[in-house]
């Protein structure tokens, strides 16, 4: 069997299971059992594939049946260009949080607080971006900032990113021009709804707080005022139906200059305030 054979068969099994992105799926995970990058496949299609492979190819397809995402089967993902070691206690990195990312470039910050770190995506982007700023990332999960700080080691940023075990602002001391996070904000209605592939693979703590899926917000917006410099920025991600919600919310805690900012599907993503 070819590499080329390979990658039509496991199309073939992904498709039949009603798997969507089947064809990039079946080259990912060929990929991942020669030990290529994605890109090769394509060069690679006449030779044999050897059996050591076939092995490999054939237990992470069993895994993508189960619906496990095929960035926590290869270990990785990509955002901003970068590509992030991902694990199941962290949150896999979507494209629509690179949102996130464009509007805080707006306006360069020196001092960044990123809460509810993960994978450290906004974190080490961010200082890429701002060779001359420093980062607080805090995550209340050990394994996620052991996640976090191996991708700020591998990718750079590691020595002006400093890691911090802290529930929101709990742990946090001093004060930022900018505050970003991605929080839960999945309602408990919605997790029922969920993909699998989400649902049963991505820690819970990191999809939803339960009940209106707001309490993340209320948590951040209460603590954040303390902790941001005179016309400091907060942004964060947000559910595509939650911009009233969290505008609202922002009001009441004293936030001023309100934004919502949308992702590449036109879905309301991103929201942004000032304080002070």
């Amino acid at each position: 069997m070819t590499v080329c054979e390979a990658v039509a068969q496991a199309v073939g099994q992904l498709r039949a299971a009603g798997i969507q992105g089947a064809q990039r799926d079946a080259r990912k995970l060929t990929a991942f059992a020669l030990g290529v990058a994605p890109s090769q496949i394509i060069l690679l299609g006449p030779e044999a594939f050897d059996a050591v492979s076939a092995q490999r190819l054939t237990a992470a397809l069993a895994r993508r049946l189960q619906r496990e995402p095929v960035s926590k089967i290869i270990g990785w993902r990509q955002f901003w260009g970068r590509e992030f070691h991902i694990s199941t206690a962290v949150l896999d990195p979507r494209p629509e949080t690179e949102t996130l990312i464009v509007e805080a470039l707006k306006r360069p910050a020196h001092w960044v607080l990123d809460l509810g770190t993960g994978s450290g995506i906004l974190a080490i982007t961010l200082m890429a971006e701002w060779p001359a700023s420093q980062a607080l990332a805090t995550d209340i999960s050990p394994a996620a900032l052991a996640v976090a700080g191996q991708n700020a080691t591998r990718l750079g940023g590691a020595d002006r990113i400093q890691f911090l075990q802290s529930d929101w602002l709990d742990a946090v001391e001093g004060s930022f021009d900018l505050i970003v996070a991605n929080p839960p904000y999945i309602s408990a209605e919605e997790m029922v709804a969920l993909e699998p592939d989400v649902r049963d693979f991505d820690p819970h703590v990191a999809l939803s707080p339960g009940g209106d899926g707001l309490d993340a917000y209320r948590a951040i917006f209460a603590a954040a005022p303390a902790h941001l410099e005179p016309q400091g920025r907060l942004i964060v991600e947000i559910g595509h139906r939650q911009a009233e919600a969290v505008f609202q919310l922002l009001e009441r805690a004293g936030f001023t200059a309100l934004g919502c900012h949308r992702d590449l599907a036109g879905r309301d993503r991103v929201v942004s305030a000032c304080h002070g």
